[in-house]
């Protein structure tokens, strides 16, 4: 009995309609979430205050905009807050993605097979834990009555104790630290995936003609993992200036603000904290166009020197 080519187009569309459906919840967070607040962006051209009817508000052109360049109180904040979230963002790509890379190799190369397992789900699990209970952690352990002042002064090293958390003194590197302690393992796994999809039988040869183990890291498992690496390193530099704002917010206070204080942050505080929602607005719509124009750049550079791009 044969088919005609009738029934198996029919029959494709709807087993195609069936792959969509699992899609429909991935468009409709996109269109809700990621779409619809960009209509929030008409008050960056408004005078809008916190409770104002809609016939009040008066549109004022780029005059939020230029507040940015003509205000000086203003400018300062901002070249500050910019100051802050490029170094943020260049210790997270620079210092976090070698790391990262590094640990899931070391992972790898692990022999036992249950030993592996207990490191990555211990290093794993941070990610899953809110930036409350990790501050929560990190107070007990930092504060003035923490462990780690207890211990230094009964061991005599200090007099009085050290107030970690309000101070602002190593506040990237502090910062940088607790990001580390909660995504290191949950962004190797992308590395791990990568180094296990490397052909074993280049291993095996490389063992055949004697190469040692640091020699089948560095000439096959790096290689080999290079491709995602830069990947990752493009959508990396298009999120450059999305440091985010949950961690800095709950650590932040009146001693480390100035160098805590990210781009998200300094919108939060001024759009939330201040009711300035215009300001802030045009600062969110600038920073979300220099991303923009970041990706585009290195997404093109990646694909003029190595012939691969995200898109």
């Amino acid at each position: 009995m044969t088919v005609s080519a009738g029934a198996k187009k029919k029959k494709f569309d709807r087993e195609g309609f069936i792959y969509f459906l699992f899609i429909v919840p991935v468009i409709a967070y996109i269109l809700l979430f990621k779409y619809k607040p960009l209509t929030g962006w008409y008050y960056a051209f408004t005078n809008y205050k916190v409770g104002m009817k809609s016939e009040a508000v008066t549109y004022v052109g780029l005059k939020n905009f230029a507040n940015l360049f003509i205000n000086e109180a203003y400018m300062k904040q901002v070249m500050q807050v910019v100051l802050n979230t490029l170094i943020m963002a260049f210790m997270s790509i620079f210092l976090s993605s070698p790391l990262t890379v590094t640990f899931a190799i070391c992972l790898n190369e692990m022999n036992s097979s249950r030993a592996r397992k207990l490191v990555q789900t211990i290093t794993t699990l941070p990610h899953f834990i809110s930036v409350v209970t990790l501050y929560s952690v990190v107070y007990f352990m930092l504060s003035n009555s923490g462990f780690v002042n207890t211990l230094l002064l009964n061991w005599g090293k200090i007099d009085t104790p050290i107030n970690f958390l309000a101070t602002p003194d190593h506040t990237y590197l502090k910062m940088w630290l607790y990001g580390v302690w909660k995504n290191l393992g949950w962004n190797a796994i992308v590395y791990i995936a990568a180094i296990a999809g490397i052909d074993q039988e280049l291993y095996e040869a490389a063992m055949i003609d004697g190469a040692g183990r640091l020699q089948r890291i560095l000439h096959i498992t790096v290689p080999g993992i290079i491709p995602t690496f830069f990947v990752l390193l493009v959508i990396n530099i298009g999120n450059l200036l999305n440091t985010g704002y949950e961690m800095q917010y709950v650590f932040q206070n009146s001693m480390n603000l100035k160098y805590i204080q990210t781009i998200d942050l300094y919108v939060y505080n001024q759009g939330i904290s201040e009711g300035n929602i215009p300001f802030a607005t045009a600062v969110g719509m600038l920073k979300s166009v220099i991303a923009l124009v970041l990706f585009t750049t290195a997404n093109t550079l990646s694909k003029t020197i190595r012939g691969s791009s995200v898109f």
